[in-house]
């Protein structure tokens, strides 16, 4: 059988719908529905009642194969929401069946979302298909990244067998301003290879995406640098990305919210505020 070919099994099917609305100065859930394990937490209001703060959880804490999550968001005209998740998302080894986590994001005119999950450790011998569409309209703005650590590398394991997918689009009024898509096979070549990973077992990408990303504000976030590994920023029209490459993903996400720091009251008005799950 070759990797690729998917293998049917059972497995936790979960579903989560979220739809945020502005109503006068407040932000808020109203609608919630999810199918399996996949919920989410009371919405927290930390810096005031414009931003609604959501923690996603997967009560099993982990994600195996045969396993499907699927998240759908949808923040409504001025609205702001602010999602994140309560710990590392673990993809544990398979015997041959995918798991998948497949992300459908929409964000209205006068509109924010940030989507700032914890770090997704993929373990030797996982197959994870890992993918994400974000569709704006109008003026609205999104902040978003994603941290993959190959191995549980705290404690030596490297990703030896296996395979991850990545996929990643953004669309604004319809048309792609993002389009992305990796294969990381364990093992192979692509993680040692001078194009690829280096073999650095962690990697991460932030996407910010705006009308208008100016050259102050992407001189700023160039100044900043991880306190470990490498990073670095470009822009292309409507989009800053930078990226992380390294072997702590805890530098990654301190690197990432340094960035989230400069971004958020350039692009969102606000200043960061980060969710008091991350300190716990």
């Amino acid at each position: 059988m070759r990797l690729e070919d998917p293998v049917a099994t059972a497995g936790w099917q979960a579903e989560l719908v979220l739809g945020f609305q502005r109503r006068g100065a407040r932000t808020v859930l109203v609608t919630r529905r999810h199918d399996g394990p996949l919920v989410v937490q009371k919405p927290l209001y930390p810096e005031g009642e414009a931003v609604c703060h959501t923690i996603v959880v997967h009560p099993p804490g982990g994600i195996a194969g045969g396993d499907s999550l699927q998240l759908d968001v949808e923040v409504g005209r001025g609205g702001h929401a602010l999602l994140t998740t309560p710990g590392a998302a673990k993809w544990y080894r398979s015997a041959g069946a995918w798991a998948r986590q497949t992300l459908a994001l929409r964000v209205a005119p006068g509109a924010v979302l940030e989507w700032l999950p914890q770090e997704s450790i993929v373990f030797d011998a996982a197959r994870a298909r890992l993918s994400s569409e974000v569709h704006l309209s109008g003026d609205a703005r999104f902040i978003g990244w994603e941290l993959i650590c190959f191995g549980r590398s705290g404690s030596g394991e490297r990703f030896t067998r296996g395979s991850c997918r990545l996929s990643n689009a953004v669309f604004r009024d319809g048309r792609p301003i993002w389009l992305e898509r990796g294969h990381f096979d364990g093992g192979g070549k692509l993680l040692a290879s001078s194009a690829g990973l280096r073999g650095q077992p962690v990697t991460g990408t932030l996407l910010a995406v705006a009308p208008e990303i100016d050259d102050a504000l992407l001189g700023a976030c160039r100044q900043q640098a991880p306190l470990r590994g490498e990073g670095a920023v470009t822009r292309l029209p409507q989009l800053l990305v930078a990226r992380y490459l390294g072997d702590s993903s805890e530098a990654a996400r301190r690197y990432f919210t340094a960035l989230w720091s400069i971004l958020r009251p350039a692009l969102a008005g606000r200043e960061a505020q980060e969710p008091r799950i991350w300190r716990t």
